[in-house]
């Protein structure tokens, strides 16, 4: 097993990655003083083929546990199920104490942990993430939201977990494209910060595809130590954290414009950070090598790298409703190099309509 701590003073907590983390959960749970009351909040998928192992642990560690099963899919991040769950965890008498966790992917984990951010004005939740996607980005960070029909992760707050197992038995019940958008994200990690994650991730394609173990924990665990760095020096981005939206905006726009279920999150981030590069190659921050490079790479792992049939000029309003956006300009991350970008808000529209149509069949 392999440990990640995000360091946040009174908020730090750790990541444990590695496999049969049953034990270590419950010895968690064992020293985290909770009260006797839990709710499992999970998907309908995920219900299926892990709640009754997860129920197991928590039972055997004392807890007397409720289960609320929302349906899969991103449309359950919404307030609509978020006020469901409120009404469950009020019935069932969960107290300030009582412990809230996220068992799924990051549809899952942002409503859990914006359900627990806010009922009784904040109780403790612990993410356990079943998609790759979840395990190396949104279930670490603190980042918790529901959508609004006019935008993704439009609300929501900064609430960190008191813990997150990283379970890599789990992926092997993924499918290619799941295992594809996870794979997104960790290429992000490798253009925002790592030059040498980039290239490891190049030469061992093969090996990441068929998930061979000591390959994908490097992943993870890399992937997570970049976030686990960034969130502990600006926790509520006021600045540096900004950059591990490389791509999101695009993708938002996406996702929004399609109505959150022709793409994967991983998908549309892949697509964003294509065109993101674009940008970056237009304003001659990078050359045009850079941007094969990306897009070869985000072509092996299987990864979507075009959008179909979306309305550019819709897309292009939809990101001035981004939740990046400040007094009208968009905060825009755009690469320097692989391994370096920064945020740039002064973009011309011209050119952001330009990637837009780069990246859309």
């Amino acid at each position: 097993m392999r440990t990640v701590k995000v360091a946040l003073d009174k908020n730090s907590y750790n990541i444990y990655i590695g496999n049969n983390l049953d034990n270590e959960l419950k010895k968690f749970i064992n020293s985290a003083k909770f009260s006797k009351k839990a709710l499992l909040v999970t998907d309908s998928n995920i219900e299926k083929i892990f709640s009754e192992q997860i129920i197991k642990i928590l039972i055997g560690a004392g807890l007397d546990v409720k289960i609320f099963t929302i349906p899969a899919g991103e449309t359950s991040k919404s307030l609509t199920e978020a006020e469901k769950i409120f009404t469950a965890a009020i019935k069932f008498g969960l107290d300030r104490k009582s412990a809230i966790f996220a068992l799924g992917g990051g549809v899952v984990g942002d409503l859990t942990g914006f359900v627990a951010a806010t009922y009784l004005r904040g109780v403790p939740f612990v993410q356990i993430p079943t998609s790759l996607l979840a395990q190396v980005d949104s279930s670490v960070g603190g980042k918790v939201a529901v959508n609004h029909i006019l935008g993704k992760n439009l609300i929501g707050a900064f609430y960190q977990p008191k813990a997150v197992f990283i379970d890599l038995d789990m992926l092997k019940t993924l499918s290619k494209r799941e295992i594809a958008s996870g794979l997104g994200e960790i290429v992000k990690y490798g253009v925002i910060s790592d030059a040498e994650l980039f290239a490891y991730i190049e030469n061992n394609t093969g090996k990441i595809l068929s998930l061979e173990p000591s390959t994908i924990e490097h992943l993870i665990a890399r992937s997570c130590e970049i976030k686990a760095d960034v969130v502990s020096k600006d926790e509520k981005e006021g600045g540096l954290r900004r950059i591990l939206n490389f791509g999101h905006t695009m993708a938002h726009a996406i996702e929004e414009a399609t109505g959150y279920n022709r793409y994967t999150h991983g998908e549309a981030v892949a697509i964003g950070m294509i065109g993101a590069a674009h940008i970056s190659q237009k304003l001659n921050r990078i050359d045009e090598l850079t941007v094969v490079r990306l897009k070869k790479l985000i072509d092996e792992l299987g990864m979507v790298s075009h959008a179909e049939n979306c309305d550019v000029e819709h897309m292009f309003k939809s990101i001035f409703r981004d939740k990046k956006t400040i007094n009208g300009k968009i905060n825009w991350v755009l690469m320097d190099s692989i391994g370096k970008v920064s945020v740039v808000s002064d973009v011309p529209d011209e050119i952001v309509k330009t990637a837009f149509n780069f990246v859309v069949k």
